[in-house]
């Protein structure tokens, strides 16, 4: 306990000491919003955001939550996702989309995964998760290049 809270100072003295880091501004970016923390914050821009993406199949192929192409012939599809991707991003990424159903439950997100899954449970709501995941992380990329907020998510105030 006494090493995480040695951690959680460095991180903290950090993040207060370089405002003019563009990391740091992120990661202040991102704990604005309301169920993302000091940690999944400090994750996701140090294992993902930290980098130009030109569009958000790239962005999704780097975490490792894309669709795989599947091209024979005339035939042209998406197959089951590659996870050829950063694991620990991809683990932060479902975690946080887990949460993000509870703390962000009137966010355009929350709605659809709602809507698409309805009552089923099981592998069905799995996958979905992963779908969610992936829209997530691309809002979460607009929000911090274009200072969009996505819809319906509520801030910290």
């Amino acid at each position: 306990m006494e090493l995480i809270r040695e951690i959680e100072a460095e991180r903290t003295t950090a993040l207060a000491a370089s405002p003019s880091d563009p990391t740091q501004r992120k990661m202040a970016a991102l704990t604005r919003i309301r169920g993302i923390g000091d940690n999944f914050a400090a994750v996701l821009t140090r294992e993902v955001f930290y980098r130009g993406f030109g569009n958000r199949r790239q962005l999704a192929s780097y975490v490792g939550i894309a669709p795989m192409p599947h091209q024979s012939g005339a035939m042209d599809r998406d197959r089951r996702i590659g996870r050829a991707g950063n694991p620990r991003a991809r683990t932060t990424l479902i975690q946080l989309a887990w949460l993000w159903l509870r703390y962000q439950p009137g966010s355009g997100l929350a709605e659809w995964f709602r809507n698409r899954v309805g009552e089923l449970a099981g592998r069905t709501r799995r996958i979905a998760i992963v779908a969610m995941a992936r829209k997530l992380l691309v809002a979460l990329w607009r929000y911090l290049e274009t200072g969009v907020v996505p819809e319906g998510v509520e801030l910290r105030g």
